[in-house]
């Protein structure tokens, strides 16, 4: 049985990637992760193809095992395996609770090195693997300091690892998305008091999403950028030393842009 695989596929960008899977990739059944039964299960009648929902909670190691467990049962050639699985805390960094400074780390990060490592057994060549990262992956970060201190690990984690597994035929590309409207930020700004107010971007999903499979399949990218501007910030923070795009990046918090209506309701 050919499968795609996507974690975090309840809401926001890994829901829009179960959706647009089926102009990319053939396969018998989508895998989709998350922790929500409901939302899972309303993508049958949204998908082309077949869903099957795995509720999981990926902060929690006992998940692994259990995933591991279906695999070694069914054992499917995955086709595909998508990390979108991820959360974020903004604002001062000693607001933000110590445990959700972990739980990024245990999702954003050892979630993903687990879910990567416990597929590849079951991936051949022609398999291709997209990490879901962030354009905060370039730069140092204020006011955003643990989350982007961990999509800088999946960066260089996936940039890595695709030199590694080149010899195989499988290819492994990180997405780097500026700021897109989803559920992400229904949890971000909850301790944002002010300090990060300027957003100067906000794409769509869709949008976003079309452009990361586009790029993992029809080019030979190790990461992926949507947006003009974006692909502008993303040179001009290799070509500048980063105490001064972290002093550009805190100038540019003082006034405010495009930083309404930013939640959206959420899916049970």
């Amino acid at each position: 049985m050919n499968i795609a695989i996507v974690t975090g596929a309840s809401s926001g960008m890994g829901r829009e990637f179960v959706l647009q899977l089926s102009n990319y990739v053939s396969v018998d059944e989508i895998w989709v992760i998350a922790r929500r039964q409901a939302a899972l299960d309303s993508l049958k009648e949204e998908c082309a193809i077949p869903v099957r929902p795995i509720v999981l909670d990926l902060v929690n190691s006992e998940s692994f095992d259990a995933f591991s467990k279906l695999l070694e049962a069914e054992k499917p050639n995955v086709k595909l395996l998508v990390n979108a699985a991820g959360f974020g805390k903004f604002g001062d960094f000693r607001k933000v609770d110590p445990i959700d400074d972990c739980h990024m780390l245990d999702l954003n990060c050892k979630a993903l090195v687990m879910m990567t490592r416990i597929t590849l057994p079951y991936m051949n060549a022609g398999s291709h693997i997209l990490q879901l990262d962030s354009l905060s992956a370039f730069q140092p970060v204020p006011y955003i300091a643990t989350y982007g201190a961990t999509k800088a690990f999946v960066l260089s984690y996936s940039r890595a690892i695709s030199r590694e597994l080149k010899k195989d035929s499988i290819r492994v590309m990180a997405m780097n998305p500026g700021w897109v409207k989803t559920e992400f930020f229904n949890h971000a700004i909850e301790t944002n008091d002010g300090e990060v107010q300027y957003y100067n971007h906000l794409y769509e999903a869709k949008d976003v999403v079309a452009t990361g499979l586009k790029d993992l399949y029809k080019t030979k990218k190790d990461y992926s950028v949507h947006g003009f501007p974006i692909k502008a910030q993303v040179l001009l923070v290799k070509l500048v030393p980063h105490r001064f795009v972290m002093s550009i990046w805190l100038s540019q918090q003082k006034k405010a842009k495009n930083n309404k209506n930013l939640t959206v309701e959420e899916r049970k």
